[in-house]
């Protein structure tokens, strides 16, 4: 398994091997020893799957505040995204700061979001099918979200604002500066 810390150490690239033939392909996509190793050490306790219909879709930002805050391994499974994760932990050297990576079916590569990160994603693609792991139960009441296109944040998305595809509550969220306090740096 390849591992790559990105610019904010905690945010960690992981592509498992993919073992191909003239079948078709096999991998393993996830072993707690080899994430334990990679420094994913979290238990996963729920899987999701979302299906964006077309290119420019933007899911996010979004957490959920302790006690069920939420760490994430987010995978692309079918065409491509555009991925990102903020740390929103008060008091970290990387607080308010973004990185991001394209995941998808080609490159195969997962992104770890501890706990006390923003999460959101562009989809590049058509038909963008993304499948994520996490370490806490969704919870309603305590789910959070920043406009994904905050000017605090600055974050260079790959599509223009006319082009972003939108729920109703991203559409809606406030700008980074009301995160304030939503996590400590530990």
């Amino acid at each position: 398994m390849k591992v790559e810390r990105l610019a904010i150490p905690d945010v960690i690239l992981v592509t498992p091997p993919r073992f191909s033939d003239n079948r078709g392909f096999f991998s393993e996509t996830y072993n707690v020893d080899r994430m334990k190793d990679a420094g994913i050490t979290l238990p996963f306790v729920q899987d999701n799957q979302s299906l964006s219909r077309q290119k420019g879709v933007v899911r996010g930002l979004h957490c959920q505040l302790d006690p069920h805050a939420q760490g994430k391994l987010v995978r692309c499974t079918k065409g491509a995204i555009w991925d990102v994760a903020i740390d929103a932990r008060t008091g970290s050297p990387t607080y308010g700061k973004w990185v991001a990576a394209e995941l998808s079916e080609e490159n195969w590569s997962q992104l770890w979001i501890p706990p006390g990160f923003l999460h959101g994603f562009c989809t590049l693609t058509d038909n963008a099918e993304v499948q994520y792991k996490c370490t806490g139960l969704y919870d309603k009441a305590s789910e959070r979200a920043v406009i994904w296109n905050s000017k605090e944040l600055a974050i260079d998305w790959p599509i223009k604002p006319e082009e972003a595809v939108l729920s109703d509550k991203d559409l809606e969220a406030p700008e980074f500066s009301a995160a304030k306090g939503w996590f400590e740096y530990k």
